[in-house]
C-alpha cells in the first residue's frame, strides 16, 4: 500500500541536480518564529483529532513514527560509522521549526510526505571541506556504507516483526475458514438492516442451508440477485426466523446478490514461542508477496490495469465503500482492488476504519505497510535506498587494494529524474484513487 511506499525517503537523498544543498544557518533552540510555528503544528494535529477521530489521529501518528524510525536507522548507523550528519527532518519543503544539537539540525518541514537524513559526501558530485572528507559517506568502508543504506528498511522489518508478534499473541488472526462467525457490521439501508439483522447475530442458515464459512455463504448470496432469502439467526440464545430481499447489485456496481453484512470472525492466538516463529514466517511471506506485487504492478499488464482503474475511478455509484456478503467475496476473489497502490491518505482511512472493529486489525495493517515500505525502499534505483546499495556494491567490485573506486553518479541523474517523476505520478494518482474510489477492508 504506496503512497505509503513512495513516501518513505532515503538517507542522504541527493538534490535533483546532484549539487549539495546550501548549509543551513545556525539556529538557537526555540528562537525566532520557531516556537509559534511548532505551536501551529501541534494545534493542527489536535484539530485533526477533533475533526476526524482519535483513532484517525493515532493512525497518523503511528505512520509518522514509522517514517521517523526509518530515518533514525540511517542516522544511528551513520553516527556509529563516524559520518557527519547535518540534518534530520520530518517532512519536506519550507522549514516550520528546528533546533540544533552539535553538528546536526533537527526539525519539521511543511510537507508531511516523508523524512530525510542528510549525510555529507553521499556521492562524487558533492563538494566537501577537505578537513571533513574522512567523515563522508563515500570514504567509509563498504560494510559501513551498506549498514547505512539498509538501516531504514531494517527498521521497518523489525517494527513489522514486533507488530505481527503482538497481533498473533495478543489479538489473534481471523480464522477465515471457521463456521463460528457473527455479524460484524451492517451497511445502512442495506437488505440486512431492513430485515432486522444486528451486529453480534449469528447467521446459522440461509434458505435452510448451512455453510462452512462466510466465503461459502457469500458465494451463495451473490448468485441470487433480487431474490428473497430466509435467514436463520441466533441472538442472545434465541433462534429467530427473518427474511431479506437481496439487492440486485453491490455498492461496486456488480450485478450480484447483496445482503450488506461483514463478518466478525473467530481469532486464533499463539503462545509466545510459537508466536515468535510465526512472526518470522509471516514477515518473510509478506516480504515475498511485496516483491511479487511490485513486479506485477510495474509489468506491462500491471501498468495497463492500473491505467484502466484510474480512468474508471468514480464511474460506479458507491465507489469502494462496498461491503457485505457480496463485496467481501469480491475481495476474496482478488478482483477490483488487486494491484492498487495505496497513498498515505488511503492507508490512514483504511486503518481508521479497521480501528472501529479491532485494534488487532489496525496493527495487522501497519505490519503490512511496514513490510511493503521496507521492500520498496530496497528497489535498486536512486533515490531509493536500494540505489545506494547497488552503487556501494558496484564501487566495491571495481575497487582495488589501496585504490578505492567512486562511481560517477552524474551518469545516473537522467534515470534518477525519471524514477522521481514516476514516483510523483504514482503518488498523485494513488491519492486521486483513494479519494474517488477508496479501497474497503470489508
Amino acid at each position: 500500500m504506496s503512497e505509503t511506499t513512495t513516501e518513505a525517503s532515503t538517507s542522504g537523498t541527493l538534490p535533483p541536480d546532484g549539487a549539495p544543498a546550501p548549509a543551513a544557518p545556525p539556529e538557537e533552540v526555540g528562537q525566532g518564529t520557531g516556537w509559534w510555528r511548532l505551536a501551529v503544528v501541534v494545534a493542527a494535529t489536535a484539530a485533526v483529532g477533533l475533526w476526524a477521530s482519535l483513532s484517525t489521529l493515532a493512525v497518523i501518528l503511528a505512520i509518522v513514527f514509522m517514517i521517523f524510525m526509518h530515518e533514525l536507522g540511517h542516522y544511528l548507523t551513520a553516527k556509529a560509522a563516524g559520518m557527519k550528519v547535518t540534518e534530520f527532518f520530518i517532512g519536506f519543503g519550507p522549514k516550520l521549526w528546528s533546533f540544533r544539537r552539535g553538528e546536526t539540525e533537527y526539525g519539521l518541514k511543511a510537507i508531511p510526505a516523508g523524512a530525510y537524513v542528510r549525510i555529507i559526501g553521499m556521492s562524487n558530485l558533492e563538494e566537501v571541506d577537505p578537513s571533513e572528507e574522512h567523515r563522508t559517506y563515500r570514504q567509509q568502508p563498504y560494510w559501513r556504507r551498506m549498514s547505512v543504506a539498509v538501516a531504514g528498511s531494517t527498521m521497518h522489518f523489525l517494527m513489522a516483526l514486533v507488530l505481527i508478534f503482538i497481533v498473533l499473541v495478543g489479538f489473534g488472526i481471523p480464522a477465515e475458514d471457521s463456521d463460528r462467525w457473527t455479524v460484524g457490521t451492517l451497511y445502512e439501508t442495506s437488505p440486512a438492516a431492513e430485515a432486522g439483522l444486528e451486529p453480534g447475530d449469528r447467521l446459522v442458515a440461509v434458505d435452510g442451508r448451512r455453510f462452512e464459512n462466510f466465503t461459502a455463504l457469500s458465494r451463495y448470496l451473490r448468485e441470487r440477485p433480487g431474490e428473497e432469502v430466509s435467514l436463520g439467526v441466533e441472538r442472545g440464545g434465541e433462534e429467530l426466523a427473518l427474511s431479506a430481499d437481496l439487492a440486485r447489485e453491490n455498492p461496486d456496481g456488480e450485478e450480484v446478490g447483496f445482503l450488506g453484512i461483514t463478518p466478525s470472525l473467530d481469532r486464533i492466538t499463539r503462545g509466545p514461542v510459537s508466536g515468535a516463529v510465526e512472526s518470522v514466517r509471516f514477515t518473510g511471506e509478506t516480504m515475498w508477496l511485496s516483491v511479487k506485487g511490485l513486479g506485477a504492478f510495474f509489468s506491462p499488464s500491471g501498468i495497463s490495469g492500473y491505467f484502466d482503474t484510474l480512468t474508471s475511478a468514480g464511474a460506479t455509484d458507491g465507489g469502494g465503500d462496498g461491503g457485505g456478503a457480496g463485496a467481501s467475496a469480491r475481495a476474496s476473489d482478488g478482483a477490483g482492488d488487486e494491484g492498487r497502490v495505496i497513498s498515505i491518505y488511503g492507508a490512514v482511512r483504511m486503518a481508521s476504519a479497521a480501528a472501529e472493529t479491532s485494534i488487532g486489525d489496525v496493527l495487522g495493517l501497519l505490519f503490512v505497510i511496514n513490510v511493503f515500505i521496507g521492500v520498496f525502499n530496497l528497489v535498486p534505483l536512486l533515490p531509493l535506498d536500494g540505489g545506494h546499495v547497488i552503487i556501494a556494491t558496484y564501487e566495491r567490485i571495481r575497487s582495488r587494494k589501496g585504490r578505492p573506486y567512486h562511481a560517477d553518479v552524474a551518469k545516473l541523474l537522467p534515470l534518477t529524474y525519471a524514477v522521481v517523476v514516476v514516483l510523483i505520478l504514482v503518488g498523485v494518482t494513488s491519492l486521486y484513487l483513494d479519494i474517488t474510489d477508496p479501497v474497503s477492508l470489508r
